[in-house]
């Protein structure tokens, strides 16, 4: 109980409550260290890690970096390109060029969830013209069906699902079995 109220007035902080504070796992903050993305100031009498306050915001940046896509190794390699880098330019210029990549893969992506925004959009449009449907049969009158949905094609995502009800449905599947192969 010493080692805590120690801790407290110099305004340090222990593992447990930097990883309470950041939402992080005990074991996560460890893998930080492991790293070298994070230090603890120092350790109480009792071998505690003990952090300064500002250990949060440098777990907030750890997050925030993965949540571009950064990867906990590729944190460690720009912490040490920029410690080891001889020039403040050099380490800056480095930088830059790391986050114009980041950027470029991250326009990427939204590119691709753009598309899948509006093939999730084209599907469910489609869809909804089988809300009033009077089929009482099984899905397989769903495969021919000939109702107007309100477009030209049918959605890619809806395509694919009926077509591969014909693919791995046992009483349709085109194959035949490796047990129905006379030799």
């Amino acid at each position: 109980m010493q080692d805590k109220r120690i801790a407290l007035e110099a305004g340090l902080i222990r593992v447990g409550d930097l990883a309470r504070a950041t939402g992080k796992s005990v074991r996560a903050i460890h893998l930080y260290e492991e790293l070298g993305l994070l230090q603890p100031t120092t350790r109480s009498a009792g071998g505690f890690r003990l952090y300064e306050r500002r250990a949060i915001e440098r777990v907030r940046w750890i997050d925030l970096l993965h949540g571009l896509g950064f990867s906990l190794q590729e944190m460690r390699e720009v912490l040490l390109r920029w410690w080891n880098a001889e020039l403040g330019t050099e380490a800056m210029a480095d930088l830059r060029r790391l986050f114009a990549r980041k950027l470029d893969e991250t326009r990427a992506a939204i590119t691709r969830h753009q598309q899948l925004e509006r093939e999730l959009i084209e599907g469910l449009d489609y869809l909804a013209a089988c809300r009033d449907c009077d089929q009482t049969s099984g899905t397989a009158t769903c495969v021919h069906c000939t109702r107007d949905h309100g477009v030209a094609l049918e959605p890619a995502l809806v395509s694919g699902i009926k077509q591969a009800g014909l693919v791995t449905h046992p009483s349709r599947a085109p194959f035949v079995r490796v047990e129905d192969l006379t030799h």
